[in-house]
Order: structure tokens, then sequence, then C-alpha cells
């Protein structure tokens, strides 16, 4: 670990420096972390930026000295690395379909696109109309977020975000409805 990786958390501390236990702690496991992270991952970088996050979320929420320090942060690692595989793999998935809808497009008729782009305003016409934070739970989750990402971006708990995906769903379907039957 170098002292880069010390500053990036340094940075990321409103008060400047760290309490000499988390900083002890931090250059005792980093390279552990990191190494978890990347076995996982195979991706150095990617790794490090893993390993910050989960340095991070220790930080902000357990005592540096806590006797189960190093094993909750191995085990962060694998986790943290484990949920960038997924959401990898969701983009992948995700930009996989917007292609094959791009190239499909590429061949349809100028009637099917008008029908398209009229179903896309439609359906941002319903999300403008139900709650903003309903509306913000499902372009999260749409967009590839993670329920963990989506709890963390509105503030929600993590075991509360499937309802409120399906409240919204069922919210915005209800405003599509309306539209249809106007």
């Amino acid at each position: 670990m170098g002292a880069e990786a010390v500053g990036i958390l340094r940075a990321g501390q409103a008060g400047g420096a760290l309490p000499p236990a988390f900083e002890r702690l931090f250059r005792a496991e980093y390279a552990r972390v990191v190494r978890i992270a990347q076995r996982a991952l195979g991706d150095q970088d990617e790794a490090e930026d893993v390993a910050q996050d989960v340095f991070l979320s220790f930080y902000r929420a357990h005592p540096a000295d806590a006797s189960y320090a190093a094993s909750w942060l191995h085990a962060g690692a694998a986790h943290a690395a484990l949920n960038a595989i997924r959401t990898r793999k969701r983009r992948a998935a995700r930009d996989a379909a917007h292609l094959a809808e791009r190239e499909a497009r590429a061949g349809a008729d100028p009637e099917t696109e008008v029908i398209v782009a009229e179903e896309r305003d439609a359906a941002r016409a319903a999300l403008g109309r139900i709650p903003a934070r309903s509306a913000t739970v499902l372009v999260l989750r749409y967009s590839g977020l993670s329920y963990r990402e989506v709890a963390e971006a509105v503030g929600l708990p993590a075991d509360q975000v499937g309802t409120a995906i399906r409240r919204a769903e069922e919210a915005f379907k209800k405003e599509v409805m309306r539209d249809g039957a106007e």
C-alpha cells in the first residue's frame, strides 16, 4: 500500500487527519483487502477502488480497534468484489440488449419507430407524474443498480427497497393506464 492510498482516504475524510488506530488498521490490512478483491475481479485498479470503498464503509460505521475489524474488511472486500462482478454482468446484459434493440430498430419501418417513440414519451410522462422518490427508485433500479445501491442513493434501508420498487411500479402502471384511458 502506498502513501497514495492513505492520501485518498484522508482526502475523503472531512476533518483531514485519520485517527491513528484507523490509519494503523488501514496500513495493516489494505494490501490483503486489495488482494482479496483482485482475486475475485482480476483487475488491480478495480480492486483498489473496491478496497477503498470497503475501508470507507468500515470507517463510517465501526471503531478502528474493533476485534472484528480485519475479518469484517476481508468479508467486505469479497462481498464488494462480487457485487462489482454482478454489476458488470448487469451492465453487459443491458448494453447487449440496448445494442440489439438499436439494431432491430435500424431495420424497423418508420411507423414502428414512431410507436416506440410515443411509448417512451408516455413512460417518461408517467414517471413525471408519480412521486419523485418513486420515480427515482424506478429509474435507478431499471438503470441496473442493485438494491443496495438504490438504498444508498435514496436513503432507504436495503430491506425496504423491494417494497419501494413494487409500490413505485404500481403507481407507474396506474399512470400509464390512465394515459391509455384518456
